[in-house]
């Protein structure tokens, strides 16, 4: 009955298993651990059994953000020079894109080339390219010294820039300038018609009232 008893025992004792999954994967990290099963019984001589049964199961998840990308710097190599560096950089979940490039300041090149053709003695020449700065001429035809063009100075540059207005730098500031003042002569031209016309009915009142009161001055004493 002994050796029965440990067969037995023997037979129905199952041994503990356990788990564990590890998944890693470019920007998360997930793992995954558990599955653990035991069983164990237990028969005793007396008949009486014993059962238990214990599972375990654990997950975890942890996502890292993504890296940020960084604009290039672009800088100039010498202090004479009209160049700037520009750059941009926009990063999102999936990519990053970043670049940059030099950009030619227009304004400051003019004004190196006005300066070294004054220091030649060229002033009207270094005074003609600064013209072609819209708002450089403008304010030249308000000083009433107007930009040379075609050689031309004073009086004889204006009469030019009148012929030919599709030339000036502020074209198009111009033309919306003139449409302006178009419109507000206009508007002036029709209040002073209104006065005017209002003027002439109250004239036009003032003398049929005195040619009503004169004819009835002569109903009343003939002569």
């Amino acid at each position: 009955m002994k050796y029965l008893s440990i067969l037995l025992l023997l037979l129905f004792t199952s041994s503990a298993i356990a788990g564990s999954t590890q998944t890693n994967t470019s920007g998360s990290n997930t793992a995954i651990e558990g599955g653990y099963t035991s069983t164990a019984t237990t028969t005793y001589q007396s008949g009486s059994s014993s059962n238990s049964t214990t599972t375990n199961s654990s997950t975890s998840n942890v996502k890292s953000a993504p890296p940020s990308a960084g604009a290039p710097s672009y800088n100039s190599m010498t202090q004479d020079v009209c160049a700037v560096g520009v750059s941009l950089g926009v990063q999102t979940f999936g990519i990053g894109i970043s670049g940059g490039k030099h950009a030619i300041d227009k304004n400051c090149e003019r004004l190196k080339l006005a300066r070294i053709l004054n220091d030649f003695g060229m002033k009207v020449a270094a005074v003609a390219i600064l013209c072609q700065d819209e708002r450089v001429f403008e304010s030249m035809i308000q000083a009433g010294t107007p930009c040379p063009i075609d050689g031309k100075i004073g009086k004889d540059a204006q009469a030019l820039w009148s012929k030919y207005d599709h030339e000036r730098p502020d074209y198009t500031t111009y033309v919306k300038r003139m449409e302006d003042r178009k419109k507000a002569d206009e508007e002036m031209q029709a209040k002073i018609t209104a006065e005017l016309e209002a003027m002439d009915k109250a004239k036009a009142i003032e003398d049929a009232k005195l040619n009503n009161a004169k004819k009835m001055k002569e109903w009343k004493h003939p002569r």
